[in-house]
């Protein structure tokens, strides 16, 4: 469980309410909950659709979309009713912020979700957790529970004569689902597999009707949004960059942890100070800025604002904001070979390039990592890598072959270090420190 730590370059926000017990309704009321989406039943949907473009909000899921932008998208009028569906199936290695807002603060993801549905018109909201959170599901359920019970929820909330409905739903651990298309299937009951788009969910989404999707994080930070003002909010972070975001910062450093920081946080300060540094006072050899699908960066490379267009510039993503830190003791062969090793695993087999292409990868690895490599291996894997790019029905398979094509140009020496037999050099003692899924 990620614990709660904290740094003096820390804006708390989001996680203002952290560890003060807001997860109990009448605590969350006294902090402020609630006061955001009063403010929005008094506005009109334009008002917060315009509020939310201003602000600077973009997706905090991993694509950084415009969240204001993504409501504007659904039809002011449908046949069929709209949907907001919460995407909290947080399942992205090195990622673990959604994980903290469920645990103390899953008011604000209920509150957030009202709003979102004022604003397009929706009278339903679905909280979608991820199956390995089922104590997470245990508290939300009873926010939603404590919210229903005081009238903020059902057929009149807050005596405004709206309505509005939330259900909760868990997955059953397939890393697959969190890709938008795919939540959608699984809520209905069907196998987790992307749809073929377009249509978007906006206009033809959850059960046929116009759907918006967001992270939690993103709906989470909704009603700070409204409360502080937009022009307030887009001040904290960077032009086209809104606001905070919840860092989680792991591997090695002295303080991993989940940390607030204003977007465009310089990354070489967050790892230096906020994290206290390479543990045990290594040196720094590479780190993925935005979780395990995101291009690795080198250490003359680090010393970039971490919003999504200066980390897009270096040439890597931003991400879910899952910070790995990775020194010189490490193995990037074997880095690799773990990270592949996944995707193979959480491929749904839906589309060829990626069901076929990360199988072939996990085994070529494997077996390059244990020294039986072939010096044609290294460009075959990243001509393999490359042609999977963009030849998928979701972005799995870029997931997959991005960070492994990153790992070949920038560590090929390492991976020629382990061709003729030899064992890994990072080895102790001989013995191969192979990866076992």
């Amino acid at each position: 469980m990620p614990r709660l730590v904290s740094h003096p370059d820390e804006v708390k926000i989001v996680s203002r309410r952290f560890g003060m017990g807001a997860e109990k309704i009448d605590r969350y009321l006294e902090l402020g909950g609630y006061e955001a989406v009063m403010k929005c039943l008094a506005q009109d949907s334009d008002w917060i659709i315009n509020e939310m473009k201003a602000s600077n909000l973009r997706g905090r899921g991993g694509a950084g979309f415009s969240a204001g932008m993504k409501w504007s998208f659904v039809p002011r009028q449908s046949a069929k009713p709209k949907y907001i569906l919460v995407n909290g199936d947080e399942s992205e290695p090195g990622t673990c912020k959604d994980h903290l807002i469920f645990l103390h603060d899953p008011h604000s993801v209920i509150e957030g979700t009202i709003i979102a549905g004022l604003a397009v018109g929706a009278k339903m909201g679905f909280i979608y957790l991820r199956g390995e959170y089922r104590y997470l599901l245990e508290i939300t359920e009873r926010a939603v529970a404590d919210a229903y019970q005081r009238g903020f929820l059902g057929k009149n909330i807050f005596g405004s004569g709206k309505e509005f409905e939330i259900i909760t739903q868990t997955g059953a651990g397939a890393y697959e689902v969190g890709e938008e298309s795919a939540l959608m299937e699984s809520l209905e009951g069907k196998r987790g597999v992307p749809r073929i788009k377009p249509p978007f969910p906006a206009v033809v989404g959850l059960y046929g009707g116009p759907t918006v999707i967001n992270n939690a994080e993103t709906i989470a930070t909704v009603p700070h949004v409204i409360n502080m003002g937009a022009a307030a909010y887009a001040a904290v972070g960077t032009p086209r960059n809104g606001g905070t975001r919840l860092f989680s910062i792991s591997g090695h450093v002295e303080r991993p942890g989940v940390y607030e920081l204003p977007m465009g946080y310089n990354l070489k300060k967050m790892i230096y100070e906020v994290a206290g540094g390479i543990r045990g006072g290594r040196n720094l050899k590479a780190v993925v800025p935005g979780g395990s699908s995101t291009p690795v960066l080198l250490p003359q490379e680090i010393d970039i604002g971490m919003d999504f267009d200066q980390v897009g510039k270096a040439g890597s993503m931003l991400g879910s904001g899952g910070v790995v830190v990775i020194d010189d003791q490490t193995c990037i062969v074997e880095f690799a070979l773990r990270t592949i090793s996944f995707y193979a695993h959480e491929s749904c087999g839906w589309c060829i390039p990626c069901r076929e292409g990360t199988d072939w990868l996990k085994k070529s690895l494997t077996r390059f990592h244990a020294g039986f490599g072939a010096p044609s291996d290294i460009d075959n894997m990243q001509y393999l890598a490359e042609n999977m790019l963009g030849r998928t029905f979701c972005p799995l398979g870029d997931a997959a072959a991005m960070p492994t094509i990153a790992f070949i140009k920038k560590f090929r020496k390492e991976f020629e270090d382990h061709l003729n037999g030899k064992p890994c050099p990072f080895a102790r003692e001989g013995v191969l420190q192979l990866t076992v899924v």
